[in-house]
């Protein structure tokens, strides 16, 4: 591959994210119903991608569950406990309704996008802007780290029958990535240093989050979850580590805290 060719769609990455990054800064600076709104809406959009992937083609049934999905994880955080889980249920079951095959998939990977959104206004509502801006820098800082990581050192392939492009070298590198940033919050934070060991383990769950779309692009059949990101695919493709990443922070959180430690 030459050089050119290997970094083709560098220039569209980068206007992308600068696009992106811009709108979710603004996002996440002002919080409260305007970040919800923005996560909810981005959750939509990739219950939307799921829902066309698994059925090769959209329509108003996938429409109307994305829409149901994004107003169902807003509302989710105004009305009481109780209706937390039905409430995020009905989008799950219309979902279901709405893919002929591949169902259990399908559920699985909506329940992943709707606790991952809602973990997401939960650390931006109850822990504050710095540890929202913490993870999201995690799952930045790792990508970006492996991306280039990858491309120029190369090397053997993570997991190439799930995702090919995927290499060890990019791996480690988003791990150290992750550490750094773990050491600088900790140390800006004046937290425990098990903030270091966490950030690379929020940083693998990013990962894994990545693999596990991939894998489903794989099974069936598609290169990118839509063409609505130039550069990036689609919303799954963007925030596919930030599903992982927000998953496992909703897991863990609730066992040792944030930062960890303080539980």
């Amino acid at each position: 591959m030459s050089g050119s060719g290997r970094w083709a769609d560098l220039a569209p990455r980068i206007g992308s994210a600068v696009v992106m990054i811009a709108v979710g800064v603004l996002a996440i600076w002002a919080g409260a119903d305007v970040f919800h709104i923005f996560v909810g809406a981005v959750c939509g959009a990739m219950i939307w991608e799921l829902l066309r992937m698994l059925n090769g083609q959209g329509g108003p049934l996938v429409i109307a569950t994305a829409v149901v999905a994004a107003l169902s994880l807003i509302l989710a955080l105004y009305l009481p406990t109780p209706y937390l889980f039905p409430l995020l249920l009905l989008p799950v079951l219309l979902g279901v309704l709405a893919t002929r095959e591949h169902r259990l998939i399908c559920g699985a990977f909506m329940v992943l996008v709707l606790l991952a959104g809602l973990e997401m206004m939960v650390v931006r509502d109850d822990f504050g802007l710095v540890w929202i801006i913490w993870l999201i820098v995690i799952v930045i800082v790792s990508d970006v780290a492996g991306y280039f990581a990858g491309r120029m050192l190369g090397g053997p392939k993570f997991w190439p029958k799930v995702s090919p492009k995927k290499t060890w070298s990019g791996t480690v590198a988003g791990w150290l990535g992750a550490a750094v940033v773990g050491f600088a919050f900790a140390a800006q934070q004046d937290t425990s240093l098990l903030l270091v060991p966490y950030s690379v383990l929020v940083a693998f769950a990013a990962q894994m989050g990545d693999i596990a779309e991939s894998a489903v692009k794989r099974m069936v059949g598609v290169k990118d979850s839509s063409t609505l990101i130039p550069g990036h695919g689609g919303f799954l493709d963007r925030f596919d580590g930030m599903l992982g990443a927000s998953f496992f922070v909703l897991v863990i959180a609730g066992l040792c805290g944030l930062p960890p430690g303080t539980v």
